[in-house]
């Protein structure tokens, strides 16, 4: 499964979905542009469904603004990501 932590203090959140978010200029949203982590796009973990034991549902992160490190698995997908956004640095275990 998924999972997303922040470096700082490792908060995040674990699910089965993981989206790339892009956004319009003036700050609104776009779309859902897939679920490869993005220079310039927010990265959202979450559930399919509602959380039934958990206070949250999902995790956005700002957008990233520098991928710092990438690995794939022997079939070429990736498998981690580290990257910052305009004000945390994470690390997603795909």
């Amino acid at each position: 499964m998924p999972r997303l932590r922040r470096i700082s203090d490792g908060e995040g959140f674990a699910g089965s979905v993981v989206e790339s978010i892009a956004w319009n200029e003036d700050g609104s949203f776009k779309q859902v542009s897939g679920s490869k982590v993005t220079v310039g796009e927010s990265v959202r973990v979450g559930t399919m469904t509602a959380g039934t034991y958990s206070t949250r549902d999902w995790w956005m992160t700002t957008p990233v603004t520098l991928i710092l490190e990438e690995r794939k698995n022997e079939e070429g997908k990736y498998e981690y990501v580290k990257f910052e956004t305009e004000n945390s640095t994470y690390e997603i275990f795909v």
